[in-house]
């Protein structure tokens, strides 16, 4: 790859994660636990861990970086990703690319807009690209899983039932969010097959390590981790332009402002960010703020670009 030469390795960061690390460790008041997915409450908010993988697969971390967590909408990024693959911007006739400015489970907006979700991370729009792979390949959340463990070169990456399960028991609103949109024709799928991929999808486990590997594709603009491309650099382009704009739920403007980098968060407490032709990073505390993003993790990644220099801006 004729633009990994001159970017720098991963152990280049481990000084700059050492003290980002020592940083977060002093801080008090780091947010609270998922506690509306009951298999989530219970992780301790506290716990952090933080990986930087670059261009040609090397990675390294601090913490608890080696530690599996629940990865919930950080998936998102890599299912539109898929969908994008199969069939280009045809989905973009049932989903949008705009910030919602409402909580990533309202149901607000889509009403008066016509069943057609703001964009791609809100659960909405989710639902819809969930539904779209699993037209296109029969199986999402397995074609999923299967990629992420390529990506990743972790075969032991999988899903947690009893997360999977806990949503689905309070999947109400999803319930709802999926019903109403398939009355406006945006959704294929029976409904209640489709939430089950839906949840198994969001409760693929990984580590700081393999989300940072599975999202050097995004970093490489489009090529895999073997080398072949999965996306064309303008579509890498596009699902990073999204991730900037929608990544972070209804504080992406503030996650822009603070970190400067496309992001995806996660309620398990996991942020994925993507600095173009340079490398992905990966961190994990589970205290959340009111918005669902976690605190230590914005704050990491506020301190890694400072630090580094590295910013799209």
């Amino acid at each position: 790859m004729p633009f990994a030469h001159d970017a720098p390795k991963a152990g280049t960061y481990l000084p700059v994660l050492e003290e980002i690390a020592a940083e977060v460790s002093a801080v008090p008041g780091r947010g609270r636990s998922a506690d509306y997915i009951p298999a989530l409450a219970c992780v301790d908010p506290d716990r952090f861990g933080m990986a930087v993988a670059d261009l040609d697969g090397g990675v390294c971390g601090v913490g608890e970086w080696q530690t599996p967590f629940s990865t919930q909408s950080i998936t998102k990024v890599f299912a539109l990703a898929l969908v994008l693959a199969h069939e280009g911007g045809a989905l973009w006739e049932h989903v949008g690319r705009e910030p919602s400015g409402n909580p990533f489970n309202s149901l607000v907006q889509l009403e008066y807009e016509n069943g057609v979700p703001r964009n791609p991370f809100i659960n909405a729009g989710a639902l819809v690209v969930t539904d779209r792979l699993q037209t296109l390949t029969g199986d999402a959340s397995a074609d999923l899983l299967e990629f992420l463990r390529a990506e990743s070169g972790n075969p032991q990456i999988g899903f947690d039932l009893e997360v999977a399960a806990s949503e689905a028991a309070h999947g109400d609103r999803n319930a709802a969010l999926a019903h109403f949109i398939a009355s406006y024709g945006h959704i294929r799928q029976p409904v209640p097959p489709l939430l089950d991929h839906y949840f198994r999808q969001c409760s693929i486990e990984m580590n700081c390590a393999d989300l940072a590997l599975a999202g050097g594709f995004l970093a490489r603009h489009g090529v895999r981790a073997d080398g072949s491309r999965l996306l064309s650099r303008s579509e890498a382009k596009q699902v990073n332009a999204v991730m900037m704009t929608c990544g972070t739920y209804d504080a992406a403007g503030e996650f822009a402002y603070r970190v400067g980098l496309p992001g995806k968060s996660g309620v398990g407490g996991g942020i994925v960010a993507v600095v173009p032709g340079r490398c992905t990073v990966c961190v994990w505390s589970p205290g959340l703020d009111e918005r669902g993003n976690s605190v230590a993790g914005v704050a990491a990644l506020d301190r890694f670009t400072t630090l580094t220099g590295l910013s799209v801006f």
